[in-house]
């Protein structure tokens, strides 16, 4: 029954998962973190994998100290969907066009927009203000990235490579929805990577278990500084995603101009937030995990193929009120890309309009773990809201 402790680790660490479902790396990753001194607890999601430096699909509450590695490089990465108006009934039967239009619009890989996406044309100055002293703090961040504000701003409302995607799905009672997930593109990345060098410089990470794992302090000007850049990144990603949102939504429209479109969900799964645990303040990291607080609203993608759901979360405290955030990989991509061939990709995506190449095998179904047993393990944790099929993908 889950949730399980985890054998070995100094501080509690629960597992909505069994020992015999992670590979042994990932398991003495996760005993490297449960041995540093400033933290509290791990509770480690069923989607867990191994990550660099800390384990993907790990929540982990520190006392006055947190690690970059624990967020990750891609700070603030999350998703975003919104429901439509829109039925199965009204989709063309070949969704072709339409993946053309999005893939026109939305720049993918490490492509970006030409010129930056005009906020005001899409009315975000309304639906989402402050984009004026959103940027003027671009000047805040470390000096390092100072000659990096022009690709910044045009790859605001870019989706990146990798796992990140474009979706439109239907719900079990066919409704059309638009679902998305991407992060803080290159700037988040950059600032993610300065940080990590400088905390691995500082003395108290000299005998760390890994290296990777070093840590900012509370009370020091390293560790102002890096709260500082990295809430500018969690910022720019969830600003990313709105922008995407609507140069999608905007394509949505030319196709069906009688569309509209609910209230967006949007979460992040790469982030570091200030909560209580066991009633005394932490400094919590989710990477590859998402907030599952009472009533809490998120998106838990599956793979190309498989299904996606939109969760209400149950504040289960045992799991520091969070969830999974997604399918988790069971392989990594080069095992991917050599165990599967183009025709297991066409196989595998049948019925989704995409891209059905070499270069996206690594994004396979087949190497990610079952979305639905995911779903299973943290029963406890979310309540199904809407399961999602995808009817189309893109991918960058």
């Amino acid at each position: 029954m889950l949730p399980v402790e985890l054998r070995g680790a100094r501080a509690q660490t629960l597992m909505w998962a069994t020992e015999d479902d992670i590979e042994p790396a990932a398991l003495q990753q996760l005993r490297n973190i449960a041995a540093l001194q400033w933290v509290h607890g791990v509770r480690v999601m069923p989607d867990v994998h191994l990550g660099k430096g800390a384990t993907v699909g790990s929540v982990i509450a520190m006392k006055d100290a947190v690690s970059p590695a624990a967020v990750g490089v891609d700070i603030g990465c999350g998703m975003e969907s919104v429901k439509t108006s829109l039925t199965a009934a009204d989709l063309p039967d070949d969704l072709r066009r339409l993946r053309r239009r999005i893939e026109a619009a939305v720049p993918v890989g490490f492509a970006a927009h030409r010129e930056p996406v005009d906020v005001r044309r899409y009315e975000l100055t309304r639906t989402r203000g402050g984009w004026e002293r959103f940027w003027a703090s671009f000047g805040d961040l470390d000096a390092g990235v100072a000659g990096r504000e022009s690709k910044a701003h045009k790859q605001m409302g870019t989706l990146g490579g990798g796992n990140h995607f474009i979706e439109v799905c239907l719900d079990t009672e066919d409704h059309v929805w638009v679902l998305l997930h991407s992060g803080s593109r290159n700037i988040g990345k950059e600032l993610a990577e300065r940080h990590i060098r400088i905390a691995q410089s500082l003395p108290q990470n000299k005998d760390l278990p890994d290296r990777d794992l070093a840590v900012f302090l509370a009370g020091t000007p390293e560790m102002a500084a890096y709260r500082r850049d990295l809430n500018w990144a969690q910022e720019y990603a969830a600003r990313n995603r709105a922008v995407m949102l609507a140069l999608i939504c905007a394509q949505v429209r030319k196709e069906f101009p009688q569309v509209r479109f609910e209230q967006p969900i949007s979460c992040h799964h790469n982030y570091v937030a200030e909560e209580l645990i066991d009633g005394v303040p932490m400094l919590v990291t989710r990477k590859g995990a998402v907030r599952a607080g009472v009533g809490d609203l998120a998106l838990i993608p599956g793979s190309m193929g498989t299904r996606s759901y939109v969760v209400r979360g149950k504040g289960n405290p045992a799991s520091f009120q969070s969830a999974a955030h997604g399918a988790g990989r069971r392989m990594s991509r080069n095992a991917a890309k050599r165990q599967f061939t183009v025709a297991d990709l066409v196989a595998q995506t049948e019925g989704v309009e995409s891209r059905k190449d070499a270069g996206v095998i690594d994004e396979i179904p087949a190497a990610y773990k079952n979305i639905d047993d995911v779903i299973a393990a943290q029963s406890g944790l979310v309540e199904v809201v809407a399961t999602l099929r995808q009817v189309l993908c893109v991918k960058g």
